[in-house]
């Protein structure tokens, strides 16, 4: 699949199980990518994964992605932002009751800030282009919250109203905003953390990328604001 030739996309959280998966499909779809990443030890294993013949169309860039100021000189550099794949998120549990509040801050600055910073400056590259493609990555629990996870399924759900009101404010544009729901994916952290004995069923990162490589290339132009499942056998 080559629907992303010469593309120019910011993909966030590639060096996490999840981005593993995914960034590799991107990279086969013909794209050429700004990944950014926190701690220089993340990166290997991602580099390892790559084709030595598809380096040279990464970028990496070493950015917090809590901090505007941050987020904005990184988006600003780029030639062009024809995509944003926002992969970066985390997943915490507790009761409710038991729940501090610094914990609640924690799990919304990285699940829902860094969606809103990312997305906003993006976006204000796609409206000068005329052209852009969004697509961000909320959870099942979006919109089946489960128990002792609050904050998880509110920050995940928050993703979900922000892509479909960027889909909104840009509907009759070449710009379109789209969310993934994915349940439990097959990474090696969720198998130490669970088990493996049904991880046959789960999601698997590579065909969440397929749907990404999808979304935000040019044919899915007539695609906006959906809230797309991507639950594998769970």
């Amino acid at each position: 699949m080559q629907g992303n030739q010469g593309k120019q996309i910011l993909l966030t959280g590639g060096t996490g199980g999840l981005g593993l998966g995914v960034v590799p499909v991107v990279l086969a779809s013909g794209a050429e990518l700004t990944l950014t990443y926190r701690q220089e030890k993340d990166l290997a294993i991602l580099r390892e994964r790559l084709p030595a013949n598809a380096l040279d169309r990464v970028r990496f860039v070493q950015v917090d992605l809590t901090d505007e100021a941050a987020v904005a000189r990184v988006i600003a550099d780029l030639p062009r932002v024809d995509g944003l794949i926002h992969l970066v998120g985390g997943f915490a549990m507790g009761p409710t009751h038991e729940y501090s509040l610094a914990d609640w801050y924690r799990d919304f600055d990285l699940n829902l800030t860094t969606t809103f910073l990312t997305c906003k400056h993006s976006l204000r590259r796609m409206w000068q282009q005329g052209y852009g493609r969004i697509v961000t990555v909320g959870s099942r629990g979006a919109v089946e919250p489960g128990p002792q996870l609050a904050a998880y399924c509110a920050s995940k759900a928050g993703v979900v109203a922000l892509t479909r009101t960027i889909a909104a404010e840009t509907k009759g544009t070449d710009i379109t905003a789209n969310v993934i729901l994915p349940s439990l994916i097959d990474t090696p952290a969720n198998r130490a953390a669970m088990g493996s004995e049904q991880a046959e069923l789960w999601v698997k990162p590579e065909s969440i990328g397929q749907v990404i490589a999808f979304l935000v290339s040019e044919a899915a132009r007539d695609l906006r604001g959906a809230v797309i499942p991507v639950y594998g056998n769970v």
